[in-house]
């Protein structure tokens, strides 16, 4: 199966109505490999189709992220940024310093999500975080800079 046959067979599945402006702008995020904003999803996709306004991609993207097809997080850079949904929920950490970023698994956050649920009846969509702080790089540094201020 090539890689449109398979994007619009998930798009179907998920009751998505497939157009050629929506094809293009899935392809360009999936393809991207990476976390990417609105703009630059729209410049990706204006290369092969200038016709495609950046209101589409918008419009797409929420109802994606609507979906589950796409997540949608902010990063830490101004603006949101989006990503076709892996088949597993994952999660980043992001420095605050330095701007590095793991990826980290849902284990660490299912016990929150179970405690939630238990406690409070609340069940979170605990799809797809951001969380900074420091990298152990940059806290080492800064451990390091207040024992010289010592």
């Amino acid at each position: 199966m090539s890689c449109d046959s398979e994007i619009a067979e998930t798009l179907r599945r998920a009751g998505f109505r497939l157009t050629p402006q929506r094809l293009v702008i899935v392809r360009a995020l999936r393809h991207g490999g990476r976390h990417m904003s609105a703009a630059e999803i729209a410049e990706e996709v204006h290369r092969e189709h200038p016709f495609v306004d950046l209101s589409t991609v918008y419009r797409t993207l929420d109802a994606l992220r609507r979906m589950r097809l796409v997540t949608s997080t902010d990063m830490g850079s101004g603006d949101v940024l989006f990503e076709w949904s892996p088949e597993e929920p994952h999660h980043h950490l992001i420095c605050s310093v330095c701007g590095h970023v793991d990826e980290i698994g849902p284990e660490y956050f299912r016990p929150l999500e179970e405690r939630l649920l238990a406690e409070l009846g609340f069940a979170a969509d605990m799809h797809h975080f951001a969380v900074f702080g420091l990298c152990r790089e940059c806290r080492a540094s800064a451990e390091a800079s207040d024992d010289d201020e010592a």
